[in-house]
C-alpha cells in the first residue's frame, strides 16, 4: 500500500478502526514529516482516538478533535480545524470516521475537497461483529456509510478479531469473508490487520499483513 495525501478508515462500531487509524498515524509519522489524525468518531465516546492523545504527541503526530470528545455527546460536526487536512498539501492526514451512517455525515460537507485529494477511503471489516458477519451485511453497511459520507470506498481492510481472544485461527477463519466482500464490491482487501505476535504465524495465509500495537483505553491513561 502507498501512502495517500489523505487516509480515511470507516466501518462500523467495534470493528477496531479507532486502533488501526492510531497505528496508521503513527506509523505514517516515521515516514513523513508532518502528519495529522483527525477523530470523527462520534459514534462511539467511549473508545477514542482523543484517549491517545500523550502517544501521538510523543510519535509527532498532531491530534485534531472535536470540542464534545469525551463528553458522552453526540455531535455530528467535524473538528473546525480538520479543514486543515485538506488545506495544508504538505500534511499527511488520517481520518478516524464514525461508526455507521449516522458518524459518516459529518464528513458529507468535506465530500467535494476529499474527491479532488490523493486519498484512499478504507472499510474497516470484522466478521465478528453482529451487523457485519458475512459479505451482504458489510456490504450494506459500506453502503450507508457511501451514502451519508457522500464518498465511495476504494478499499477494505480486514481487521476482523476478537479482541484479547483472537487467535492465528480467528484470523484465518475470516479471510474468506473478506474476499468474498471485494468479490461483491469489486474492491481490494489492501491489508490484513492483526497483533503484531500473530504476524509471524500467518505469513503463508494471509497476503498483505499489517502487524498492530493494541492500545487500550486503560493503558494510554497511565
Amino acid at each position: 500500500m502507498t501512502d495517500a495525501r489523505i487516509t480515511v478508515f470507516a466501518g462500523h462500531y467495534g470493528s477496531g478502526k479507532t486502533n488501526l487509524a492510531v497505528n496508521y498515524a503513527i506509523d505514517l509519522r516515521k515516514r513523513h514529516e508532518k502528519v495529522a489524525i483527525a477523530d470523527l468518531d462520534i459514534v462511539n465516546p467511549y473508545f477514542r482516538t482523543v484517549d491517545g492523545a500523550a502517544q501521538l504527541a510523543a510519535a509527532g503526530v498532531e491530534l485534531i478533535s472535536s470540542a464534545f470528545a469525551n463528553t458522552n455527546v453526540e455531535a455530528p460536526a467535524m473538528p473546525a480545524d480538520a479543514v486543515r487536512l485538506f488545506d495544508n498539501k504538505a500534511l499527511y492526514g488520517v481520518i478516524d470516521l464514525g461508526g455507521d451512517d449516522r458518524g459518516a455525515y459529518a464528513m458529507g460537507r468535506y465530500a467535494s475537497l476529499l474527491a479532488a485529494e490523493d486519498a484512499q477511503i478504507l472499510f474497516v471489516l470484522n466478521c465478528y461483529r453482529p451487523l457485519t458477519p458475512d459479505a451482504d451485511s458489510a456490504q450494506e453497511v459500506m453502503r450507508e456509510i457511501e451514502v451519508a459520507a457522500r464518498f465511495c470506498f476504494t478499499g477494505i481492510v480486514n481487521n476482523s478479531n476478537l479482541g484479547a481472544e483472537t487467535t492465528r485461527e480467528t484470523v484465518v477463519s475470516s479471510l474468506p469473508c473478506a474476499a468474498a466482500l471485494a468479490d461483491k464490491t469489486g474492491l481490494p482487501v489492501v491489508f490484513t490487520s492483526t497483533r503484531a505476535d500473530l504476524c509471524g504465524g500467518l505469513q503463508n495465509a494471509a497476503a498483505n499483513l499489517y502487524p498492530l500495537q493494541i492500545l487500550q483505553k486503560e493503558s494510554w491513561r497511565m
